[in-house]
């Protein structure tokens, strides 16, 4: 039992330790041991039906940050700074409609499901879609929905930096259009197959946060009995 409050206590030290860094050591770098393991976690990360809908851009190019930090005023306090700098890119309405190449293509390689069950299972996203969250009524709320997945990976990755001691900064400062523009023209949206959802920053403070600040438990959890 003792390992299993340890593990807890190691679990919630880390979301303690968490928090929006503002500025990076320029001097202290991830290992790349390191980063992969945060790679890793978001790569394994749970997306709804399984689509693996993103794609982790490590953006660790001198020029394209340069480029970034002058297009996202989000990102210009922590470039060039930050040791590592991840775009998180969403699949579009190309890939992620129930019946794109992508989707078959993903469920019968990568899943490896079976012949006879992948038209069921299509149907039922066919269904979700249309019906459920009616996700197909012009290009956007499917492409939201897609980033909504990028998020899970993205909570995931921070957390585990955090319980490595690496920390790490979520960054929505940017103009949506402007940084689908850059990206598009560094060739890495594919023909309109990706677009960003979100980006973030990873390192090491210069500075010790003040202490977290939320609101009580009972204010933001409801029992149902």
């Amino acid at each position: 039992m003792s390992s299993k409050n340890d593990k807890k206590r190691e679990i919630i030290d880390a979301f303690h330790f968490r928090h929006s860094t503002k500025e990076f050591d320029p001097n202290k770098k991830i290992t790349d041991d390191d980063f992969q393991f945060i790679l890793e976690a978001g790569r394994l990360s749970p997306s709804s039906f399984g689509f693996e809908p993103w794609r982790f851009v490590v953006v660790q190019n001198k020029v394209l940050r340069e480029k970034i930090k002058n297009t996202s005023w989000g990102a210009f306090g922590k470039l060039p700074e930050a040791s590592h700098f991840v775009i998180f890119l969403a699949r579009t309405k190309l890939d992620t409609k129930y019946d794109s190449a992508y989707l078959k293509n993903h469920f019968q390689q990568v899943m490896q499901m079976p012949e006879d069950f992948l038209p069921k299972y299509l149907q039922r996203i066919e269904e979700f879609q249309k019906d459920d969250f009616k996700l197909l009524d012009g290009e956007r709320p499917l492409f939201d929905w897609a980033c909504k997945q990028t998020y899970i990976a993205l909570a995931n990755m921070m957390t585990a930096a955090a319980q490595i001691g690496v920390d790490s900064c979520p960054i929505e400062g940017f103009s949506i259009d402007k940084m689908n523009q850059l990206l598009d023209q560094e060739g890495l949206l594919e023909d309109g197959h990706f677009g960003i959802a979100v980006m973030c920053a990873f390192g090491y403070r210069i500075n010790d946060p003040s202490p977290k600040k939320r609101r009580p438990l009972d204010d933001v959890v409801k029992w149902i009995n």
